[in-house]
């Protein structure tokens, strides 16, 4: 068993070897709580969930790490014009997006840090890098030179010389324009924290350093994170961790954007689509699938078309499902392994789209099976199936998403009260054989955006696609 990852670094897809042999570090640059996630946020999560998932099933122990990032400052701009507390606008997008990773079946992460918490460890590596001759205080900012780390952008292949540095208000005193801050110098009215170079709050990149070396150590596996992030945020992380004396991470692996009209779906667009109206709209496996079955390297251009293609492809597999359960009598637990062909999609850079062509093959012969009256062959497909879709975090049967079968879980009691009367009038009208008004019936029902499907055990009903 070899994995392998596209790493950013290398610019090719390596053979994945841990640090320590049976354990697996990584750390995914999470959220910055300035506003409620869109869909485009929500990816990177779900990507690096379905990674997690399959080094678990290859039997690794995975300690994966998720920041917080709860200062900066679109969060003190958000402050400002809504006139509330800066850590109330962030502690409220933060419970938004733990709602959104959860909707979506994402695990918990093994710890997820807040980077004001952990103010104390960025003072400890500004003092390092400091007494190394990597950093220097002007007017209460720390900077980092970045002409004092000869490996500075070998990460996003840059030209020094061609550098643009992107700075914030206020950052000033720079021996360097192309230096960057790590802490800024507290504003009036804006929160601050005391260092020994004044009140001041962190810079975006010092928080990932020092969170990652606290909870990962001066060396881990693999750090994530969206394309959007290489520059600046992920290639100063490097110069400041590996300035500091950290080996840091040893594969990068990055996820691509969700766009609109070919743009990357952002706040400042004005173009997001926010988790918590899509899970109104769609099921949220459904979502899952939509966002985490294309290769995580691949763009996903966002239409309204491609979610019901989704959501019809998901109902194949969810009906599949459906009809073994019943024709079992009971729950078919996952097989032990997934099909070889599955696994080598999977341990080759995280080969999804590969792998679930595995499993709609499955599908398709569990369901000839099902034709063909031969129960014993499709209860062994669906236990392929149901572990295959375990490693992508989409088992219908999961208990994660029970209730998420149908659209309004509350009203579904009262529906299918309401559906069972109907179709118990079919079957009486079947009974006479008044198939004209069985036939209309059933019409009618398909209008209003049910499916019907008989079977030995009697008519059932599920939401068809929209």
């Amino acid at each position: 068993m070899t994995i392998r990852l596209y790493d950013t670094s290398a610019r090719q897809i390596r053979d994945f070897t841990p640090l320590r042999q049976g354990c697996v570090s990584i750390y995914l640059c999470g959220a910055t709580v300035q506003a409620a996630p869109h869909i485009g946020h929500i990816r990177s999560g779900l990507n690096f969930d379905i990674m997690r998932r399959w080094f678990e099933y290859r039997g690794l122990d995975v300690t994966f790490i998720r920041n917080v990032t709860d200062i900066d400052d679109k969060i003190i701009a958000k402050s400002a014009e809504q006139g509330r507390p800066w850590w109330a606008i962030g502690y409220e997008n933060e419970r938004a997006f733990s709602d959104g990773y959860r909707a979506l079946g994402c695990l918990p992460p093994t710890y997820e840090p807040r980077a004001t918490g952990h103010i104390t460890e960025m003072v400890e590596m500004m003092r390092g890098l400091i007494e190394r001759g990597h950093a220097y205080e002007a007017d209460g900012n720390v900077y980092f030179s970045v002409t004092s780390f000869p490996d500075y952008l070998q990460l996003s292949n840059q030209e020094l010389d061609n550098l643009l540095q992107p700075s914030g208000d206020g950052e000033t005193g720079k021996r360097d324009p192309r230096d960057f801050a790590m802490w800024k110098a507290a504003k009036p009215g804006e929160p601050s924290w005391e260092t020994p170079w004044g009140r001041g709050r962190p810079g975006w990149h010092l928080e990932c350093s020092a969170m990652a070396h606290k909870y990962l150590g001066p060396a881990f596996d693999i750090h994530g994170g969206g394309l959007d992030l290489i520059f600046p945020h992920h290639e100063n992380e490097i110069a400041q961790a590996k300035a500091y004396g950290d080996e840091f991470a040893r594969y990068w692996v990055h996820n691509a954007w969700v766009t609109m009209s070919g743009e990357k779906m952002s706040k400042s667009l004005g173009n997001s689509v926010l988790v918590s109206e899509m899970v109104k709209r769609w099921r949220p496996i459904v979502l899952r699938y939509y966002l985490g079955t294309p290769h995580y390297r691949s763009m996903i251009e966002y239409s309204e078309e491609a979610l019901r293609e989704a959501e019809s492809a998901f109902a194949r597999i969810e009906g599949f499902v459906q009809r073994v359960v019943e024709k079992a009598g009971g729950v078919v637990e996952p097989a032990a392994e997934v099909p070889p062909a599955f696994a080598e999609a999977m341990d080759d850079d995280l080969g999804v789209p590969q792998a679930l062509a595995v499993v709609h093959t499955a599908v398709r012969q569990g369901n000839s099976a099902l034709a063909a009256d031969d129960k014993e062959e499709a209860v062994a497909r669906l236990a392929e199936v149901r572990a295959m879709l375990g490693v992508l975090g989409l088992d219908p049967l999961d208990p994660h998403w029970a209730g998420d079968g149908v659209r309004g879980d509350d009203l579904h009691g009262v529906v299918d009260t309401l559906v069972r009367m109907v179709l118990d009038q079919r079957e009486a009208a079947r009974a006479r054989k008044d198939w004209p008004t069985a036939d209309a019936i059933r019409d009618q029902l398909n209008q209003s955006g049910l499916v019907i499907e008989d079977s030995p055990q009697g008519p059932r009903w599920s939401l068809g696609p929209r």
